[in-house]
């Protein structure tokens, strides 16, 4: 029997080293457990200071506020829960236990709501569901102690002080900030140990995003201050929190639209769209642009040796790589197949070849994993890269277009697949560079140029 106990503990251990918290970088586990050790010894904290202090008002008003909570997932699940970062509308609820209630219902509550998630809706890696626990209880906490140290109140239990009631409202605002930059101070370190890539300014600081922050707040503060007064408030509330949830699903569809779904990028539609008025905006100022394809080298010979799905990993690998070398306003996108496109506003064609070869040696060095097997050898491949740039010194007859510069750059990128490829040509209305593409942008008057041998990129 206790060699029986022996080999299933042996069994655990080893169903344990394969969890996908393990393959993280280290720093980010020791971040990982250091948040949820903090959260955990917060709870111990909230229970401590709780006992003996309990009343059947605060069980029965958190009972509402977790049935609300309950519903609203459900209504999440018939949209689904994308991948990665969403919007959802739970501080509308979570917001009134943090002020409403002492702070261990603030601890608790957010474990409910992602528990109830992970089983209704979509299972993820179960550290990232206890990380995000941790994350909104400690943020939720953090909140309850600013506005009960505005306010004076006690942590047995917010009410709304008629007398003293501008002063409440500020504390339930404060208490709101305070609870989305803890959040999110906590978060971004894992975001962007995840994905380099990522733009945290993007995430967080564009308009559509603080807009819709900064509704939520607002219901989730009215909702507070409504429950003060009554609980009846939660029959109002319920519809208009179901509004703002469409209206937050809507914007995500939209977004969703315009990205390819396999590697995040811009699909090939809106970044055709973009591009050209990006191209159009150039011609009438008169500004430099450039135009880049890229296409991996031999990548169907990743799909024959591993399958489909390791060339889709190939591809997210790729993907990921190229915002690393580009400002916050160029575009990069997806253009199909293994085929990925680059806008490059205000850049001139020495700058694009610079940013094309940083590109190619960067992913030519690249390990790529294309399985789950930890054992297995990483690939790597390398890519040929076709730039078309237009210099600001054209004359007021150039009518250049995106696609004739798509063309240009097209040509460009067969003479560098042709020349044997893993490398960049260049393409201006004046000279080729690199592999000697020959391609003329229209309205140059003249074909371009060979360059001399010792221009050409390897």
């Amino acid at each position: 029997m206790s060699s029986e106990r022996c080999g299933r503990v042996r069994q655990h251990a080893r169903a344990a080293q394969k969890w996908p918290l393990w393959q993280l970088p280290r720093w980010l586990v020791a971040y990982i457990m250091a948040i949820t050790t903090a959260y955990v010894l917060a709870i111990v904290l909230a229970l401590t200071a709780q006992l003996g202090h309990e009343s059947l008002r605060n069980l029965w008003l958190c009972g509402l506020l977790l049935l609300c909570t309950a519903l609203t997932v459900e209504l999440t699940k018939r949209s689904g829960e994308n991948a990665g970062l969403t919007k959802d509308v739970f501080a509308v609820w979570e917001l009134p236990v943090a002020i409403l209630l002492p702070p261990i219902y603030a601890l608790l509550v957010p474990a409910f709501r992602l528990t109830l998630t992970q089983l209704r809706i979509r299972r993820v890696p179960p550290h990232r569901r206890v990380f995000t626990i941790a994350v909104i209880g400690l943020s939720y906490a953090t909140a309850s102690v600013v506005f009960h140290s505005i306010t004076g109140q006690g942590f047995g239990g917010a009410t709304y002080p008629w007398p003293g009631a501008t002063l409440w409202v500020c504390g339930v605002v404060a208490a709101a900030v305070t609870q989305w930059g803890v959040n999110t101070s906590l978060v971004v370190p894992a975001i962007k140990a995840s994905d380099p890539t990522v733009s945290v300014r993007e995430l967080y600081l564009a308009r559509e995003r603080v807009h819709n922050d900064v509704a939520e707040l607002c219901v989730a503060a009215l909702v507070t201050l409504g429950i003060a007064v009554t609980p009846l408030t939660l029959l109002l509330a319920f519809p208009f929190v179901t509004l703002l949830q469409r209206s937050f699903r809507h914007v995500q569809l939209v977004n969703a639209s315009r990205i390819d779904s396999k590697t995040g990028l811009l699909n090939a539609g809106s970044w055709e769209r973009e591009a050209a008025t990006e191209v159009a905006r150039a011609v009438r100022t008169r500004t430099s642009l450039a135009v880049a394809l890229i296409d991996i080298d031999h990548f169907k010979a990743v799909n024959d040796s591993f399958g489909h799905l390791a060339g889709d990993r190939a591809l997210r690998s790729v993907a990921r790589a190229l915002p690393i070398f580009l400002r916050d306003y160029d575009l990069v996108g997806r253009f199909g197949g293994e085929e990925f496109a680059l806008l490059l506003p205000q850049a001139k064609a020495l700058d694009a070849r610079r940013i094309a070869e940083r590109i190619r040696t960067h992913i030519g060095s690249m390990p790529i994993t294309v399985s789950d097997d930890a054992d297995a050898e990483p690939v790597r491949l390398s890519i040929s890269i076709g730039v078309a740039a237009l210099e600001a010194r054209w004359d007021s007859t150039s009518s250049a277009q995106l696609t004739e510069l798509l063309a240009a750059a097209d040509g460009a990128l067969y003479q560098a697949k042709r020349k044997g490829r893993n490398q960049v040509c260049v393409v201006t209305e004046n000279a080729t560079f690199g592999a000697g593409a020959q391609a003329e942008l229209p309205g140059s008057g003249t074909a371009p140029k060979q360059a001399p041998s010792a221009t050409r990129i390897i």
